[in-house]
């Protein structure tokens, strides 16, 4: 097979996504199926296809994604993050595009764990004075 792949991982929130990039006609399968059958919302798609919008190599990849963790808007972050990440591997002088519009960055923003005597990270208890 003389078919090149390009590998990379995404993160964001929980969601991990492996991402593998092949020479094709501008398809993305998450998980076996399509983009559309897998994202509900307009707003998700947008952001699976920003990095390949930026660069305009939009038709030149077929997209191949596994994602597992999270819920839907951490795993198309992470998605994003993956295609970023493969596609300055694929081509180095995409890098400053991409890394302007702020795709390869790790969004570090995480659930903030729940303390003890409060009802959830931050949400205290009612109070009532008598």
């Amino acid at each position: 097979m003389s078919e090149v792949n390009i590998n990379a991982v995404g993160r964001r929130k929980k969601a991990i996504a492996r991402v593998r990039l092949v020479p094709g006609e501008g398809n993305i399968i998450i998980n076996k199926r399509t983009l559309d059958e897998y994202f509900g919302l307009e707003t998700l798609k947008t952001v699976v296809r920003q990095p390949l919008a930026a660069t305009e190599t939009a038709g030149r990849y077929d997209v191949i994604v596994t994602v597992a963790g999270g819920g839907f808007t951490g795993q198309a972050g992470a998605i994003r993050h993956g295609i970023a990440r493969a596609l300055v591997k694929a081509d180095e002088e995409l890098k400053g595009t991409v890394k302007k519009a702020g795709y390869l960055t790790r969004d570090p923003r995480m659930k903030e764990r729940k303390k003890y005597g409060l009802k959830a990270a931050r949400r205290a208890p009612q109070f009532s004075k008598r």
